[in-house]
């Protein structure tokens, strides 16, 4: 009678399992199988699933995997152990998940027999979790196959394995790496860092790699500040009901994709190989890989080889008569633009320096050598292949001719015949045929859209509702796309214009969620639309108290436009120079100093590259309602001139006069130094209250920066100081000044960078009193030696020891302002330096 209610119980769970696999926990006891018979294990919104599909090897096997909806593989267990029919995943007793197959043997288990496993659960993640009723003890997320989704962290213990490659991240670099493997041998063929900027001085401790759901692949450690960004999915941003993920593809290329639910078929946003050619083993041993257009293709290095397998090229060739077989004499068969890929380790024990003719007759003459290559860009190098396993790659852009050792005689492969060329004239006339028939049908598709967009796109309920629903990648931290219609329509036509600066006006705008804003439009962009939006990528990923925080941009057509946080009380010349000077006592002047000075550190050594502001000035000092500091216009440089602002020449000048460095007038090497100079420039007006460029009687026609440093000699700070701040912290008003002295050097070297700035501003930095700051035709006039431009050796080289030199190209303008200034007449060096301290914009491209 117990016997009989036991298996009544046994039915009756079993009868249960249906209903309990959607979302619920799995009880040990649980099973799957192969069939259409056996229910899938869920995540609670059917996100995920785990259950059997067909092998991609072999129809006829089977493969234990977790899907996403749609069928899209995320893990399998036993990376991909196939079973027959008989096979099942089971949730033993004893809490160990196996994969058996259908003779019994165990192919893979998880290895958590008594560890208290007492349910296994799809999370909607796409996590499978073995857990006990307190905790989680086994995870597949720890345990990845090929691909790593959306809230998965890969850290540096783990692979991806794919056939006979393996992707892992470098634990002491953080580089993702890829490597072919054998039972012989390892080659490592790709081992890049793309995050040089932020761990090129530091060793990691355990970085992790990460699929954003925005589309950023990032990587996180200890040792770092912020995450690092990686690569951006090309469809970086965009939103939607998908998933995001990596994977280590069979090909031996490492991928991003994306996939909308309900699709079984991803697209790909990113690879790491940008040639699939490059990848050692892609066409098999003595394949050779080529392209037929944009595909790679495989085929053999000559007659003299064969497929290994008709139906698979990737398979690789043999010899048609083994070496060791030769009725004759072995001979090299050479390849023209064809190189054998060399890789670490190989590359240690390969590699050689001779010429061509030595490359080739060394291989032949060596006993263990297969094949050769000899480079032909000026390094002089060759590659003697020994190993049992040789990689080729032939393009017409290769600069190398390769050898491949074969028996005598040499069979090199044909041209194309001239059959195949009749029969692809041939095909034209049906080419012409189907392009016409497409071209009309998508002419009807493209009216149709069309009309669409003119019906839908104006109606008043369309507009806003499609902007407001843009506004939620905010949110999320993404800028919004918005249209030209769109801001038109939010700033009334740019009516309201709040200001003007060097890289366009400024005009109010009301979103569509009744969100204040500030929308610039930009004058004299030269880049294209794909480096715009990577530009605008990276300013929206700069978030930080004292900078202005981007919310979208627009480029459409010939209109890019940026679209800022608005700043209630407007910008900091106001409260400065304007009606509002006497309204910001010296406790909030004080912290808006030292609120700025954090903003444009967090630019220089924060970022995860060095953005140069290139126009520090009060005008671009905003302040919100609480009148904290926020710098605005960082990025906008490099987005107006595509070169490297580090590099900027005199003939695309954006800063203001009377705030630039000296480097600027000598066309050298603009390097962070620069910004610190406008800031000291800017410090000292606040202290002062007048602007820098101003000279009156009071200064004795002399530079403010100048008759200040003087008065501040003689013990007269309160000449300097505004008259509307008494009375005031004396300590903090000629710590103030001292770091202003210290920002405006004329050497580069001797100015501070912007993160000692803040420590001294705040006092926790000792500094000494700082040397007088020289006017800057002395930067122009220095005779120690000159360049063939003219500018000074030793102050090129004093320059460039903070930032990499290059060639000065001056203007003819220019070079003869700078040898007036060279002169021994002192009035052409004053008119140079009033030019430079003039108020009005330097010069704009």
């Amino acid at each position: 009678m117990g016997e009989k209610r036991g298996e009544l119980a046994l039915l009756f769970c079993l009868a249960l399992l249906p209903l309990l696999s959607h979302g619920a926990d799995m009880p040990l006891g649980s099973t799957l199988t192969p069939g259409s018979n056996s229910a899938a294990w869920t995540s609670p919104n059917s996100t995920f699933s785990l259950s059997f599909t067909a092998s991609p090897t072999s129809p006829s096997l089977f493969v234990a995997a977790i899907t996403y909806a749609g069928g899209v593989p995320v893990w399998s267990a036993g990376a991909g152990a196939a079973v027959d029919s008989g096979g099942s995943l089971r949730l033993s007793s004893t809490g160990d998940l196996q994969l058996v197959n259908g003779s019994g043997a165990v192919l893979w288990s998880s290895n958590t027999g008594g560890l208290g496993v007492s349910a296994a659960a799809v999370q909607e993640s796409g996590n499978l979790v073995l857990k006990s009723a307190t905790a989680t003890l086994w995870q597949s997320f720890d345990h990845p196959t090929d691909t790593v989704v959306m809230s998965q962290n890969f850290t540096s213990g783990m692979n991806l394995t794919s056939g006979s490659y393996v992707f892992a991240v470098d634990k002491s670099s953080g580089n993702l790496t890829l490597r072919w493997t054998s039972s012989a041998t390892t080659v490592t063929y790709f081992n890049k860092g793309y995050n040089t900027t932020f761990t090129g001085n530091k060793t990691l401790s355990a970085p992790t790699l990460t699929m954003q759901t925005n589309g950023i692949v990032s990587l996180t450690d200890g040792q770092l500040a912020s995450p690092v960004v990686v690569a951006y999915s090309s469809n970086y941003g965009e939103s939607g009901d998908m998933m995001r993920f990596v994977r280590l593809d069979g090909d031996g290329n490492f991928r991003a994709y994306s996939a909308a639910r309900g699709s079984n078929t991803p697209a790909e946003q990113w690879s790491a190989v940008a040639d699939q050619c490059q990848v050692f083993g892609y066409c098999g041993n003595m394949g050779v890989c080529s392209y037929n257009g944009t595909s790679p293709v495989c085929g053999c290095p000559s007659l003299n080889f064969e497929l290994a397998d008709a139906s698979n090229p990737r398979q690789g060739c043999k010899r048609k008569v083994d070496l060791a077989n030769c009725p004759g004499n072995s001979t090299m068969l050479q390849l023209d633009n064809t190189q054998f890929l060399t890789y670490p380790p190989e590359i240690t024990t390969e590699q050689f320096f001779v010429g061509i003719t030595a490359c080739r007759l060394n291989c032949l003459s060596g006993g263990s050598c297969v094949a050769s290559t000899a480079l032909s860009d000026g390094s002089g190098l060759c590659f003697l292949k020994v190993s049992n396993f040789v990689s080729a790659y032939q393009s017409a852009a290769l600069p190398s001719t390769s050898f491949v050792k074969v028996c005598f005689p040499t069979q090199p492969n044909p041209p194309p015949s001239s059959a195949t060329a009749a029969r692809t004239t041939s095909g034209l006339r049906g080419w012409v045929v189907a392009v016409v028939v497409l071209g009309v049908v998508a002419g009807l598709v493209l009216c149709e859209w069309a009309l669409w967009w003119w019906f839908c796109r104006h109606s008043p309920k369309y507009g806003p509702a499609s902007a407001q629903y843009a506004l939620l990648e905010y949110a999320s931290g993404a800028p919004v796309q918005f249209s030209y219609r769109e801001l038109h329509r939010s700033t009334k036509g740019f009516k309201e214009k709040l200001g003007a600066g060097g890289f366009g006006a400024v005009y109010r705008a009301v979103l569509a969620n009744r969100t204040v804003a500030a929308v610039k439009q930009l004058e004299g962009i030269e880049q294209g639309e794909k480096q715009f939006r990577m530009e605008v990528a990276t300013i929206s990923s700069t978030h930080h108290l004292n900078l202005v925080r981007l919310i979208g941009f627009c480029s459409e057509g010939r209109h890019r436009l940026l679209v800022y946080e608005f700043m209630k009380n407007g910008s900091l010349d106001a409260f400065l120079f304007g009606a509002d000077a006497n309204k910001m006592a010296w406790p909030a002047r004080f912290a808006v100093a030292v609120g700025t000075a954090r903003g444009i550190t967090y630019l220089h050594e924060e970022c995860r590259d060095c953005i140069v502001h290139c126009d520090i000035k009060p005008e671009n000092i905003l302040l919100d309602d609480q009148f904290n500091a926020k710098v605005s216009d960082f990025g906008l440089a490099k987005l107006v001139n595509p070169k490297d602002h580090r590099h900027r020449t005199l003939t695309s000048v954006r800063g203001t006069r009377g705030y630039l460095a000296p480097e600027w007038l000598a066309n050298l090497p603009i390097t962070a130094k620069s910004d610190v100079y406008s800031y000291g420039m800017v410090l000292l007006e606040i202290v002062s209250g007048r602007r820098n460029f101003d000279v009156s009687e009071d200064t004795g026609r002399k530079k403010f920066s100048v008759w200040a440093y003087e008065e501040y000699e003689k013990g007269n700070m309160f000449g300097i100081i505004d008259r509307n701040l008494l009375p005031l912290d004396m300590a903090e008003v000629e710590r103030a000044l001292q770091v202003s002295f210290w920002c405006i050097q004329e050497q580069p070297a001797q100015r501070p960078s912007m993160g000692k700035v803040v420590q001294m501003l705040e006092g926790i930095m000792d500094f000494e009193r700082p040397p007088p700051p020289k006017s800057s035709d002395s930067f122009l006039s220095t005779t120690t030696g000159t360049t063939g431009s003219g500018v000074s050796t030793s102050m090129v080289s004093t320059v460039a020891s903070s930032a990499a030199p290059i060639a000065p190209t001056t203007s003819p303008n220019l070079e003869q302002e700078m040898a007036l200034g060279r002169s021994t007449s002192a009035r052409n060096r004053e008119r140079v330096s009033r030019q430079l301290l003039s108020p009005q914009p330097y010069m704009t491209m």
